[in-house]
């Protein structure tokens, strides 16, 4: 008889009734889900393409079950950090390096100490071994993995320098200590350090200056951000190149990984925005259980 809403229909010629063949709604459910999540089909669209009531399809979308996900503990370098959708709305992730998996994920609303000590009980209480760590750099977090090697990501190092000192810094010290931060991941602790020790000797008078209030007498520095910027590179130096101490755990130095997957998931919330909130927690969860991958 012909496909009617992408399903095939037949015709009896002996009682002229038409038919279908019996379809279980657990795979109808999972592809729409499919197109809505892997193919970035709207809800509009699928609407069109099924024959169906815009809340129809919202509705078969909430009824499908996201199957449980299937961790299994192993030893892994752990990546660690968060990704909010509105100032009081997020999730911290920690991603397997080496596979490239999310273990665990958790809504938050700010990023504090405690969520991640969560993280790390959760975690080992489930059975994973921690080996090492790569995060974005909160001096807090650091100290809840004293007894592990700790990675500073140098993308958001590179990211704490630009916000002092912008993309084009007018002051020539800015614009030399910014072309030692852009040779990061090309060099070692080292070398790193000496530069960065011969740059602050050259400029040590000239971050020494300072401005003084004619009205009220007080003074404060007058490079407080450059003064900024070349405290956070000395602060987190010990952590900048842990991923070469270890060679053998093949720690990343960034957490690219993690801020891809990030860059996808807001993306995906962007396109199908204006959905109700449920379905957008949905959403974010079937992308963080590493569901993008295959349904």
């Amino acid at each position: 008889m012909g496909v009617v809403a992408r399903v095939q229909r037949y015709l009896c010629h002996t009682c002229g009734r038409s038919f279908r063949n019996p379809r279980k709604p657990s795979r109808r459910r999972s592809a729409l889900w499919k197109a809505f999540l892997q193919n970035r089909t709207t809800v509009s669209q699928l609407a069109k393409d099924y024959g169906r009531s815009v809340h129809w399809i919202r509705k078969e979308l909430r009824a499908y079950e996201l199957p449980k996900p299937v961790i299994v503990p192993d030893k892994i370098v752990a990546i660690m950090d968060c990704v909010f959708f509105r100032s009081s709305s997020g999730y911290l992730v920690v991603r397997d390096a080496h596979n490239r998996r999310n273990v665990y994920w958790s809504a938050i609303e700010s990023e504090t100490i405690n969520e991640y000590q969560c993280a790390r009980d959760t975690l080992e209480s489930q059975g994973f071994s921690l080996i090492a760590i790569v995060i974005d750099g909160r001096p807090g977090v650091r100290k809840l993995f004293d007894d592990l090697p700790v990675q500073m990501c140098h993308f958001h190092q590179k990211a704490i320098i630009t916000r002092y000192l912008t993309r084009r810094p007018k002051l020539e010290a800015g614009k030399e200590l910014r072309e030692i931060v852009h040779d990061l991941c090309n060099t070692n602790e080292k070398m790193f350090a000496d530069v960065v020790d011969q740059w602050h000797e050259k400029w040590n008078e000239f971050l020494k200056e300072r401005t003084v209030e004619p009205i009220t007498g007080r003074w404060h520095y007058t490079h407080k951000r450059l003064r900024s910027a070349y405290r956070s590179l000395k602060t987190n130096l010990p952590y900048l190149f842990t991923y070469k101490k270890y060679p053998e755990l093949h720690i990343p130095n960034t957490t690219n990984s993690l801020d891809g997957s990030f860059a996808h998931l807001k993306e995906l919330v962007q396109i199908h925005r204006g959905i109700k909130i449920d379905l957008k927690r949905k959403l974010v969860l079937s992308i963080l259980q590493n569901r993008h991958r295959k349904l």
